[in-house]
């Protein structure tokens, strides 16, 4: 650019009033600029524009000090974290009042970019959790190679089915899931992601898109279907932000709420998914509820609030809490069986087994899974541990520490395989009780889980074993010498490993895994088993979707880094399926923004 000499100006002159001018646009764009960019570096950048433009619509913008600019900024930030704190309590307000009258199909303006942000790890890790040792790499390479050929096979000769018959190579439907189809596919979607199988993964995506038909009318288990499908569709949803699990997802969420239209709001076993129509089971005693039921239901239901921008789910199992903390507890303690039109203990027969277990799982994990500020589930959670420790944990001749059962304060000492989730479930609450107790919690886990490392005489356990007439964790009945593929041993293994990293846990986790490919691979599949002592074989016929679910990816993350799906991130359902951590994400992402925002132009 040329500039004319103007008449009447020297050159030099001319040259002196440019740099000042130069100084000042300078100062004034860059001030512009750094007001203006926070509108889209802080969060709420609305009402931060209201905050500025309505006093420029008002008065003519002047340019002061710096420490005038200051004052300005600071009171700008003051008065919107003010502003947001308002609007926050009152929406709060708003929703718990509106939530009744709310349908489910409100607007779901879950943002998922934000939720990823709010992740303190990769999901996946830095390497997809590849263990450095080349041991624990190639173990970990061998229970992939197991569920690519379980997963294989399922797809050769059962799509579709809910489980395969590996046996006689076709699928079984069963009557759980009130005829919903395809339970191995949705139970395997966040298996096949985290184990890098993308090929097998996009063909279970491409049949829940295709081919999940979610208007069935049949009758289902609640909890079953919560469990598998609801828990199945939500970790694909957040571990792959696809949509179309979501919208999946919130469509079946609302085909469950009528199972708790009931006097007391505890929903029932069974539930016709096309009418709403529920009723207890027919073998539950007069009519009731499981505990392990309807009390295995708040991480996904809080979830589906999460997504829903509903109150509605989560007000269904906050009542449930509230009708448990009301009534009486004998010693303490929850029995299985509870009244949905009473709200009364049905009979006291208490168990960490069977028809009680997940109840308790999922106190110690609703308090994780709200970023440690549920107090409620926490206390509940501490109380009922202590309980069961005064009244049910016993110590064996032999020095086995175990959880009996209680019928009206008769002890039953037995321990069923479902009961070996609890050395997990005590190891992951250690560092949240008291902190004297840590080391007591540390050990107690530490201890049922060699109890029921040593029930697995023959490197796969039985369903029950007992701890009397002379026996030391051995299934003394027939009836309990079958082995279905469950996954709660190695459930332990792998939480005892993650916050312990003691080797033994690897070492015990590849006995079961020798184990499952000596007694139950077969040639179309993994079948479980009749008799875990017999000498020969005999296979059930039933490939189980835990095991997909459950089972292989517990030995998967059991051989893989602790950045693999990291606990500060994640809590896992009952069936595996991991659910992210419900932080203040909104909150976080603004005071983050605002200290960037503050540290150039300190206040």
């Amino acid at each position: 650019m040329v500039f004319r000499k103007l008449p009447g100006v020297s050159a030099s002159g001319m040259g002196l009033r440019l740099s000042q001018k130069f100084v000042f646009l300078l100062f004034l764009s860059g001030l512009v600029t750094l007001c203006f960019g926070a509108l889209f570096f802080l969060p709420d950048s609305v009402r931060l524009k209201r905050i500025f433009l309505s006093k420029t619509e008002s008065q003519p913008v002047t340019v002061g000090s710096e420490n005038d600019v200051r004052e300005h900024l600071k009171k700008a930030l003051e008065d919107m974290m003010l502003s947001r704190s308002k609007t926050e309590s009152a929406s709060k307000d708003e929703k718990v009042t509106s939530s009744s009258n709310q349908g489910a199909n409100t607007d779901t303006s879950f943002d998922y970019n934000k939720f990823k942000k709010c992740l303190l790890k990769p999901p996946l890790g830095i390497e997809h959790g590849k263990p450095s040792d080349p041991q624990t790499l190639q173990r970990r390479e061998k229970v992939k190679e197991m569920m690519k050929f379980a997963w294989d096979n399922y797809k050769s000769f059962a799509w579709g089915k809910n489980e395969l018959r590996p046996l006689t190579r076709n699928g079984h439907i069963g009557n759980m899931f009130g005829g919903l189809r395809g339970a191995s596919i949705v139970d395997s979607l966040d298996t096949l992601y985290i184990m890098g199988l993308m090929d097998e993964y996009n063909d279970a995506k491409e049949w829940v898109e295709t081919s999940l038909d979610l208007n069935s009318n049949g009758e289902a288990s609640l909890f079953e279907v919560n469990i598998r499908y609801v828990g199945g569709l939500l970790s694909a949803y957040y571990l792959t932000g696809e949509e179309m699990f979501k919208r999946k997802v919130m469509v079946l969420g609302e085909k469950l709420l009528p199972a708790f239209n009931t006097p007391t709001g505890i929903p029932r076993g069974v539930i016709n998914l096309g009418s709403g129509t529920s009723w207890s089971w027919g073998w539950a005693s007069a009519g009731s509820s499981i505990l392990a039921e309807f009390g295995t239901l708040h991480l996904e239901f809080v979830h589906l609030s999460e997504l829903s921008n509903n109150g509605i789910y989560t007000e269904k199992v906050m009542n449930i809490r509230k009708l448990l903390n009301k009534i009486e507890k004998p010693h303490g303690l929850y029995p299985n069986f509870l009244s949905p039109v009473s709200g009364n203990w049905v009979q006291h027969h208490v168990s960490i087994g069977g028809l009680g277990d997940s109840f308790y799982e999922y106190l110690i994990k609703s308090y994780l899974m709200s970023d440690k500020t549920d107090e409620e589930a926490k206390k509940m959670y501490y109380s009922a541990l202590e309980a069961i420790e005064a009244n049910l944990v016993q110590k064996s001749p032999g020095g086995l520490t175990y959880m009996a059962e209680w019928r009206g304060g008769i002890l039953d000492h037995k321990m069923g395989h479902l009961a070996c989730f609890s050395g997990g479930m005590v190891v992951i609450g250690a560092d949240d009780g008291a902190p004297e107790k840590r080391q007591h919690y540390l050990d107690l886990a530490a201890e049922i889980t060699h109890t029921c490392h040593e029930s697995y005489t023959t490197k796969l356990g039985p369903e029950a074993f007992r701890f009397d007439g002379g026996a030391e964790a051995t299934a003394t009945r027939l009836s309990d010498r079958y082995y279905i593929l469950r996954p709660e041993v190695i459930e332990s293994y792998m939480y005892m490993w993650r916050l312990t990293h003691d080797p033994k846990y690897r070492e015990w986790g590849w006995e079961a895994v020798e184990a499952l490919e000596k007694h139950c691979r077969v040639e179309a599949g993994f079948s479980g088993i009749r008799d875990v002592y017999a000498q020969t074989v005999s296979h059930d016929n039933m490939q189980q979707s835990f095991f997909l679910s459950e089972t292989l990816k517990y030995l998967y993350l059991l051989f893989s880094d602790d950045d693999l799906l990291p606990l500060e991130d994640w809590v896992f359902n009952t069936e595996a399926h991991p659910l992210p951590v419900v932080r203040k994400s909104y909150e976080h992402d603004f005071h983050e923004k605002s200290t960037f925002f503050l540290s150039f132009f300190p206040l």
